[in-house]
């Protein structure tokens, strides 16, 4: 009875085996500071993938950008797989997710090797960090 109660806690600990378990970051998000703006857009899961853009900018200058996607990794598992200014692929894998919030991780990475998502309602906090949670970066997203 024992390992039965360890394996039913630890599966209830697991992440997703599917991306339809995330779809609650779908839609479009705006975070406003003086001049300062990020956008983040997600589009619905559909085929076991969801796809997303990031832009950042400050005024009418565009200064960053970014295409992403949560999807199935190479070994299976859900992955947070971002292209900043359309370069080669990062990989964070997604390590912890609830009904509202979800936690990708990539310790190799130089910046960032966290990246989490929490949402309350038609708000949307996304927070880049350290392994450790040090260095944090956070935006408030408001529903667009």
């Amino acid at each position: 009875m024992r390992i039965m109660a360890t394996a039913l806690a630890v599966a209830a600990a697991s992440p997703a085996a599917n991306v339809d378990d995330l779809g609650w970051l779908a839609g479009d998000w705006v975070s406003e500071a003086g001049e300062r703006w990020t956008e983040e857009s997600w589009m619905p899961p559909r085929a076991g993938v969801m796809l997303g853009v990031s832009r950042s900018g400050r005024g009418n200058e565009l200064r960053e950008y970014e295409y992403i996607r949560i999807a199935p990794g190479d070994d299976g598992a859900i992955a947070y797989i971002a292209m900043p200014r359309g370069g080669a692929p990062v990989t964070f894998r997604l390590v912890r997710h609830d009904g509202n919030s979800a936690t990708f991780e990539n310790a190799a990475h130089d910046y960032p090797q966290r990246i989490a998502y929490v949402r309350d309602g038609d708000t949307l906090t996304a927070t880049i960090s350290a392994i450790d949670g040090s260095k944090p970066r956070r935006w408030a997203y408001r529903r667009r």
